[in-house]
């Protein structure tokens, strides 16, 4: 993770000093309708909502056959011994690693865009102009890194993890909504990197944290 971390950092400056533009350029000739629907489906907030409904079913399922534990150790009713009965019933489900791993990843990406206030591509394309307001909220300076990305690949790098057969389509999807950020006008070359790779890392160590926990819960 560490070399990975080099890596994109370097090819991250690399394209804001040298390839972004060209490759934006060329991406846009491949716009076409379908990346509105990826825009749509692949939105973070739908990971979440997607992930949450799933994780809601799989917890009422498994409370119709279990009881809901609901009192604490004083016999009285508790918000914080319900939570922990949820989630003690549905974190060794997929929907539980790819809920976390999307919520984790999709803060780190926001608190990033603030931070480094990236232009998006449409004040190049409308005013030739390019640049960084940090620290800013606003949509329009909130380019780096691309918030479907991070998500994105959070969501389906885990997955892939999980079920290892299915890898290659996984990958291969998120790879395909990544080049369509750029492809769609809504995001530069190395917002799209840093994405990946903040989706990926976080992938990795939420399911490492997730399984350790699980295996320390379970001694």
């Amino acid at each position: 993770m560490a070399w990975g971390a080099v890596i994109t950092c370097a090819l991250v400056f690399l394209g804001i000093a040298w390839f972004d533009k060209p490759v934006y350029l060329f991406m846009r000739e491949f716009d076409c309708g379908l990346w509105r629907v990826f825009d749509f489906l692949f939105d973070a907030g739908m990971w979440v909502a997607v992930s949450g409904i799933v994780l809601l079913v799989f917890y009422i399922k498994k409370a119709i056959h279990n009881s809901i534990r609901f009192r604490n150790s004083k016999n009285e009713p508790s918000l914080r011994a319900l939570v922990r009965d949820c989630i003690n019933k549905v974190r060794n489900s997929y929907a539980f690693f790819v809920f976390c791993s999307v919520v984790s990843a999709s803060l780190l990406g926001k608190l990033l865009k603030i931070l480094i206030g990236r232009m998006r591509p449409i004040f190049y394309e409308a005013l030739d102009k390019t640049g960084f307001v940090p620290f800013s909220t606003d949509w329009a300076f909130n380019s780096m890194p691309s918030g479907h990305t991070v998500a994105t690949f959070a969501g389906l790098v885990m997955l892939g993890m999980l079920a290892p057969k299915i890898k290659w389509f996984t990958w291969s999807l998120a790879i395909l909504v990544g080049l369509s950020r750029v492809a769609y006008g809504a995001h530069w070359p190395s917002d799209v990197i840093l994405g990946a790779f903040i989706g990926m890392a976080m992938a990795d160590l939420v399911k490492y944290w997730l399984r350790r926990d699980s295996v320390d819960a379970d001694k």
